[in-house]
């Protein structure tokens, strides 16, 4: 029996040439899972698991979303902490402006469909690398972290939000798009 119950995520999708720069800072950390190039996004939202007609209602409210496309440039590298380890490494995005409003539109969407409210605080950033709980504070870890700490790209703009479905395997997760819409060109948009 095929389960009707999806796990999903709201993210944009930076370019070829961007990827290519986060995979070229890829390495240097034994210990880390480094993503691969389809696994490479800036979560929007979280969503979680949801039943067929839930992601159906999510995908109509995120297809109303009217947005400006964000500009942006990859701006330093970071770590996340859970308890005192870290557990991901990540390219961090800026400015965070344009990222935050369009995070915030598709979180109303997501209410909208009958989601609750996102709690946490949203941070623009693409994951880079996830670390098994082993890994604490590795001294590779602060040594990636310092020969990365000024890892740039030119402007570059996310012209598109994307639904994703999320399948969780031995190996981690695999991200399989399911939904894209194209959001407006900066010059498109009333006031700009």
């Amino acid at each position: 029996m095929v389960s009707s119950i999806m796990r999903l995520f709201v993210a944009l999708r930076p370019l070829p040439m961007i990827r290519q720069i986060l995979m070229d800072a890829m390495g240097g950390v034994p210990s880390a899972r480094w993503q691969d190039d389809e696994q490479l996004h800036c979560t929007l939202r979280f969503i979680g698991e949801v039943d067929r007609p839930q992601a159906e209602d999510i995908a109509a409210a995120l297809a109303a979303i009217r947005a400006e496309a964000p500009t942006v440039r990859i701006a330093g590298v970071g770590r996340f902490d859970h308890k005192g380890r870290t557990d991901t490494l990540w390219a961090a995005l800026a400015p965070h402006d344009m990222l935050r409003h369009l995070a915030r539109k598709v979180d109303q969407a997501c209410i909208r469909a009958g989601l609750p409210p996102e709690r946490r605080a949203y941070l623009p950033h693409i994951t880079l690398a996830r670390l098994p709980r082993a890994a604490g504070m590795a001294p590779e870890i602060a040594s990636w972290l310092a020969v990365h700490a000024g890892l740039s790209s030119a402007v570059f703009t996310m012209p598109h939000i994307l639904l994703y479905q999320s399948h969780l395997g031995r190996s981690g997760a695999t991200y399989e798009p399911v939904a894209r819409w194209s959001l407006e060109p900066a010059a498109a948009m009333p006031g700009s």
